[in-house]
């Protein structure tokens, strides 16, 4: 017998309101009605093993199917199906208390589709994409078969109907705006995304999409090294193998699997992230995780699974919950650990991995403190020579090389080994080392190290003379008369003019060279870190550089015995020299220095 009835819901403006939250998160419909017929698959399997039903289970695959000419899309499940009273209480009750209140509820939320499931809406997810929803459904208890339909308002039609099986088959008669649904590449495309490992088989024509038993749902110890790497590029085909991985698993006190992968990334800012897929048992949720682990871990790839994180969840929650928050703190955890363990197990491959790994770690060191604690013990330093160093092994080295009086020790550095060269052999000829912090984020990140190690100071190679940074034992008598120093000060200063030059004299080595260019070392750091911050520049000041002249070197004696254009023309050469080999000589300015060297050769 057929009987008509409304949907008891205190709005006449519940379909509206669907279509117009969720619409931009259309697709999402799919993976709702997917995960209903898993759970009543679930269910029922679940009352079987505790002998509540007695029945052979026999085929529980869920089928998806098109039908084109009728324009139906139907998902059929063999699971515990429902009976008319649990139709009428789960499909004809929706309990909103008003319309206005659900839209001031959810206005600011950036992610819409988390409004599905928070009040029961998967199955209504439909209406977003169906003009018409039919369910057929035989309960697996003795109820006879029910057949409801609705067109997209609050009336709808349920009666008795016949069907074989027990079950459901959910009928989706797609409107004109939703074709796209009814063409098997994009059905194939979504339940491969949504339900790629969901824990019931799911077949789509000749197809079954899914694996049921996902790899981070077993023990580590049934796992071989090329299962993991099998795994990875199921996930993520054409990317070169990963480094290594980490396998969670903990039950207390929160339930979380998964595996992590370490990819190789490049010395660049261009950073691939949301390669971390999250699952909420087996049921795909999202690739964006900033607002589960932090940003720094979104550089792994792999899945998180954890039923203690919603299917259908808004940012906010996320940030407030308790459970997510210890999920963060232990994988940050599970990460330094590993790294740890890899260090210490083996050096010797740990450092050849170093350069694949290293953007990641001083992300991480700069962004999350307990990281930054962790890392310590296995952070690297390399200097120009290509060899590593922990922070502790560099400390005594540096201590033993460096007779400064001062308290601080002084780490030199080069960010540019080609462009930096010349001070990075005459730092070597004086028989002190030089580190390579050559990545965009270094900036930072040598700011970070001055702060948390006492007693260190880091300077670039071409920040002042060496002997100006770190031996001032060194420093020799000027041999020029004032007269004469003050006088190639003279000549540089008319050479380099006012501005972004300074000239300074400096009685250096004679083996240092005759000209120097340098930089604040606190300057040049903070428009890098402005820079890199896509700031201009650095509290307003423009680029500045301090020319040295060293008046102990057999090129300041010629320059102070010089008189008129010879002067002059000698002195700009130099200044020139200074400035290619610091890559300053660019456009106009060079083509007229190799123009001049030119003429020199002549």
């Amino acid at each position: 017998m057929s009987r008509k009835g409304n949907l008891q819901v205190h709005t006449e403006n519940i379909f509206p309101i669907i279509k117009k939250f969720l619409y931009s998160d259309h697709e999402i419909f799919l993976r709702e009605l997917v995960s209903n017929a898993v759970d009543a698959t679930q269910k029922l399997k679940m009352l079987a093993q505790k002998g509540e039903y007695k029945d052979d289970l026999g085929d529980i695959k869920i089928d998806v199917k098109i039908d084109k000419d009728n324009k139906t899309l139907t998902i059929s499940d063999r699971g515990i199906g429902m009976s008319e009273e649990e139709v009428e209480k789960y499909i004809n009750q929706i309990a909103f208390s008003s319309a206005e209140e659900f839209v001031e509820k959810f206005k600011d939320l950036d992610d819409k589709g988390a409004i599905i499931g928070h009040f029961g809406l998967g199955f209504y997810s439909a209406f977003m994409v169906a003009n018409k929803v039919e369910i057929i459904t035989k309960s697996h208890t003795d109820a006879p078969a029910i057949k409801w339909s609705c067109v997209g308002t609050t009336d709808f039609e349920m009666e008795e109907t016949e069907k074989e099986s027990r079950g459901t088959d959910i009928v989706l008669h797609i409107n004109d705006d939703s074709d796209e649904f009814l063409e098997d590449a994009r059905i194939t495309t979504l339940l491969k995304k949504y339900c790629k490992f969901m824990p019931v088989e799911i077949g789509f024509g000749e197809e079954t999409i899914n694996k049921t038993s996902p790899l981070w749902l077993k023990q580590p110890s049934e796992i071989k090294d090329e299962d993991y790497n099998e795994f990875y590029k199921d996930l993520f085909p054409f990317q070169p193998d990963p480094l290594f991985n980490i396998h969670l698993n903990v039950d207390y006190p929160f339930n979380l699997t998964g595996i992590l992968y370490f990819p190789k990334v490049d010395n660049s800012l261009a950073l691939e992230k949301n390669k971390i897929h999250l699952y909420s048992n087996q049921v795909f949720v999202t690739d964006k995780v900033t607002d589960i682990v932090p940003e720094f871990l979104t550089l792994l790839h792999g899945v998180i699974d954890s039923p203690d994180i919603p299917l259908n969840v808004s940012r906010s929650y996320l940030q407030a919950d308790g459970n997510v928050k210890k999920i963060s703190n232990y994988i940050v955890k599970k990460v330094a650990d590993k790294l740890d363990s890899l260090f210490k197990e083996d050096r010797e491959a740990f450092e050849a991995k170093w350069e694949d790994i290293s953007v990641f770690v001083k992300y991480g060191m700069l962004t999350e403190e307990k990281f930054f604690d962790k890392a310590k013990k296995f952070f690297l330093l390399k200097n120009s020579e290509g060899k590593h160093f922990t922070f502790e092994e560099y400390k005594e080295k540096v201590k033993a090389n460096q007779t400064d009086k001062d308290d601080k020790l002084v780490y030199l550095y080069t960010s540019n080994p080609d462009m930096q060269d010349a001070q990075i052999s005459t730092a070597k000829e004086r028989e002190y080392d030089v580190l390579v912090f050559d990545h965009p984020i270094d900036s930072h990140l040598i700011q970070k190290f001055e702060t948390s190690e006492e007693g260190i100071s880091i300077k670039r190679v071409d920040s002042a003379p060496l002997s100006d940074l770190i031996n001032k034992d060194e420093q020799a008598e000027e041999v020029l008369s004032e007269k004469e120093a003050e006088a190639v000060v003279k000549a540089f200063e008319k050479v380099v003019g006012e501005g972004t030059y300074k000239v300074e004299k400096k009685a250096l080595s004679p083996s240092d060279p005759p000209v120097m260019i340098t930089q604040d070392e606190f300057m040049r750091r903070m428009k890098e870190m402005s820079a890199m911050s896509g700031q201009s520049g650095f509290g307003g000041f423009p680029e500045t550089y301090n020319v040295i002249v060293n008046t102990n070197h057999d090129l300041s004696r010629k320059i102070a015995g010089l008189k008129g254009k010879s002067k002059d023309k000698v002195a700009q050469y130099a200044f020139d020299l200074a400035k290619l080999s610091n890559g300053l000589l660019k456009g106009a300015e060079l083509t007229q220095f190799v123009n001049s060297s030119l003429e020199m050769v002549k």
